[in-house]
């Protein structure tokens, strides 16, 4: 170890040692990412088995948004276009924004409906919230109490 002329601090040698910490905003991003992007397409193409029993109430529920014949594709449509946004690390605010309702209906079905599926609803809710945190720079506008329009250029 050598010793600074101007501090009798030892330096370090080689390369710094980097926090994990510094890697948990691409962790959490992708693992989101991967989650919205496969039950996304999985809305479009049914390539994961369907529970075989589901309670009564959330069976309503799907049913219901399904027969509108519209809400259900925009769900998953959302769920796929947030998912590739996270991915590809664009826009990744906006894809928080998206997001921020179809995760607190994923709780709060889970939480009165299914509550099998309550873990992992937490584990997404979780997510969401970390990186809204990660990201809360991108989101300190839309937070203000009052804002006034920009002036006409």
């Amino acid at each position: 170890m050598e010793t600074n002329a101007t501090s009798n601090a030892p330096q370090a040698e080689g390369p710094q040692k980097r926090s994990i910490g510094r890697y948990l905003p691409w962790v959490a991003r992708v693992l989101m990412g991967l989650l919205f992007l496969v039950t996304g397409l999985n809305g479009f193409l049914n390539f994961l088995p369907q529970p075989s029993s589901m309670p009564e109430g959330a069976a309503a529920f799907s049913g219901a948004l399904m027969k509108t014949g519209y809400m259900f594709p925009l769900i998953m449509g959302t769920q796929l276009l947030a998912g590739v946004l996270l991915l590809l690390n664009r826009f990744v605010p906006a894809a928080l924004a998206l997001l921020a309702p179809v995760v607190v209906n994923i709780v709060a079905f889970h939480a009165f409906l299914a509550p099998a599926g309550l873990g992992l609803a937490v584990v997404v809710l979780l997510l969401e919230l970390y990186l809204a945190w990660a990201y809360r720079k991108a989101f300190r506008s839309m937070l203000a109490m009052r804002s006034t329009p920009n002036a006409p250029d």
